[in-house]
């Protein structure tokens, strides 16, 4: 699948390959563009959370503005992403 896909579009191939496997199996090179496909999911998946937070803002009892993308990359720092 090219690098312009949709994301639509990555998620029903992803869907494809995942039928396919479960009724005939896939090849080497199917198996490897679903894991890649996969992985370009989840990397979306986490810049839109992250583009979420880095919106939010919470106002703490002392008046003060935490922004949540913030606290989260803070508290983040020593996982792998």
């Amino acid at each position: 699948m090219n690098k312009q896909a949709t994301m639509d579009e990555k998620i029903q191939r992803i869907n494809e390959l995942y039928h396919k496997s479960q009724k005939e199996g896939l090849s080497a090179a199917e198996k490897e563009e679903q894991a890649s496909l996969r992985q370009d999911y989840i990397n979306s998946v986490r810049a839109n959370l992250r583009a979420q937070l880095n919106n939010i803002n919470i106002q703490n009892e002392d008046g003060s503005i935490t922004n949540l993308g913030e606290e989260h990359a803070a508290k983040g720092s020593g996982h792998a992403q």
